[in-house]
């Protein structure tokens, strides 16, 4: 039920009335299986708002339209990531709200395609400067992902010696590991026109290395400068995400959504005098 913004459920009262920035994500509700919550978060507060017990869109609207068309017609921006599950449902129901590509899930891009060509070249190392052998190249790979994947600044002295030979046995992964690293520069950008410009750039000289992520980037180029306009981020929801998890495993796993949705719930919104 919701009145003036305030929506009642069992002693939960969620305060809808300024929410103006929403991040939308999901977790799994049983480790091993294809079950997914999703997860609505007020950015701002740092709230949890509702939970929906799968990635249908009827299933997420029957959460958000108990909100009320005033309350989501004020919403301004909402944060999600690049699976394209929820750009449409958004742009129906909340008419004025800007999406934004969330950062994190831009990142995870490149991660995940500079860590597919690490394996590939572990499987099969090809392209070998003069005087490496195959054998050489398995044997400077041997625990080499977070020497690549981490942040370069972040790397231990360990991880630096293991990035100096993953990048003397393989020029194509010190190409690929030095764009993730100017790719990782432009979030930290002030100015959103210079950092629009810095994007581009990147694409067209990345095109080769990282056609996947490129690819994506297109797509999806309108909401990833909205990051740049807006700085809106869902490491508020990552952050609540982990502890839902913790829920989940305080309760050895829930198999009725219900009982998890409120158990998540009161954390946040937990009223004695509520009706």
């Amino acid at each position: 039920m919701v009145d003036g913004g305030i929506r009642q459920s069992k002693k939960c009262v969620i305060e809808l009335s300024e929410l103006r920035r929403l991040g939308i994500d999901e977790i799994a509700l049983r480790k091993g299986h294809k079950e997914f919550v999703v997860v609505l978060v007020d950015l701002e507060k740092h709230q949890l708002l509702g939970m929906a017990p799968s990635r249908r869109h009827a299933d997420i609207k029957a959460v958000l339209l108990p909100w009320g068309a005033e309350v989501l017609a004020k919403i301004e921006e909402v944060s999600i990531d690049l699976s394209g599950n929820y750009r449409g449902l958004v742009h129906r129901l909340m008419p004025n709200a800007e999406i934004v590509a969330d950062r994190f899930h831009v990142m995870k891009l490149v991660n995940q395609e500079l860590n597919r060509a690490r394996n590939a070249f572990v499987r099969k190392p090809t392209d070998l400067p003069e005087g490496i052998t195959p054998e050489t190249a398995k044997a400077a790979m041997k625990n080499s992902k977070y020497a690549l994947l981490k942040p370069e600044e972040n790397l231990t002295d360990n991880q630096r010696d293991k990035l100096a030979e993953v990048k003397a046995v393989s020029p194509q992964l010190a190409a690929m590991h030095q764009h993730k690293e100017a790719f990782r520069a432009l979030f930290d950008q002030n100015d959103s026109g210079q950092a629009t410009l810095d994007f581009l750039l990147w694409m067209a000289n990345a095109q080769a290395l990282f056609q996947s992520s490129v690819g994506t980037m297109t797509r999806w180029f309108g909401e990833i400068l909205q990051y740049f306009e807006h700085r809106t981020t869902s490491g508020v929801v990552e952050g609540i995400n982990n502890k839902l998890k913790l829920i989940k495993r305080s309760g050895y796993g829930f198999r009725n959504f219900e009982r998890f949705r409120l158990r998540c719930l009161i954390c946040w919104h937990f009223s004695p005098g509520a009706a």
